[in-house]
């Protein structure tokens, strides 16, 4: 259960309805999900945060399907089922598989196993993994 009312349509000011109409646009939906809405309380962190959605997400030298990915990874470790299913969702609709999720959520378990024992054995970095490309 939300710890905030949602904002509908009804009830945004100008600063929301500017928002809203924006992912309207960008997305190509009348669809405005319960996150946004959320956000909509405090109408300066839900235009930031679209922003840099809205930046990070656009296209760029990753496509836009693992951008997706890696949204669902990070989400899943970070143990948020609101991005999870959200990225998941939109991931789907860019053509993800079954079977890519399923490697995805392989090497997010992965990832978070071998990371903690390094963490734990506090394993020094290899030289040759410090070198910077010229």
């Amino acid at each position: 259960m939300s710890t905030v009312r949602l904002v509908g349509d009804a009830d945004a000011g100008p600063e929301v309805r500017a928002v809203f109409d924006d992912i309207r646009a960008t997305r190509k939906t009348d669809f405005i999900n319960n996150f946004w809405r959320a956000l909509a309380h405090h109408p300066p962190t839900l235009k930031r945060t679209w922003e840099s959605v809205k930046q990070v997400m656009a296209p760029g030298a990753l496509d836009p399907l693992v951008k997706e990915l890696l949204y669902i990874a990070v989400s899943a470790t970070n143990g948020c089922e609101y991005c999870v299913r959200s990225h998941t969702a939109a991931a789907r609709a860019k053509g993800m598989s079954e079977a890519q999720l399923g490697e995805v959520m392989a090497i997010v378990g992965m990832a978070n196993e071998t990371n903690r024992l390094a963490t734990g054995y506090q394993v020094p970095v290899d030289e040759v993994f410090m070198k910077v490309p010229d």
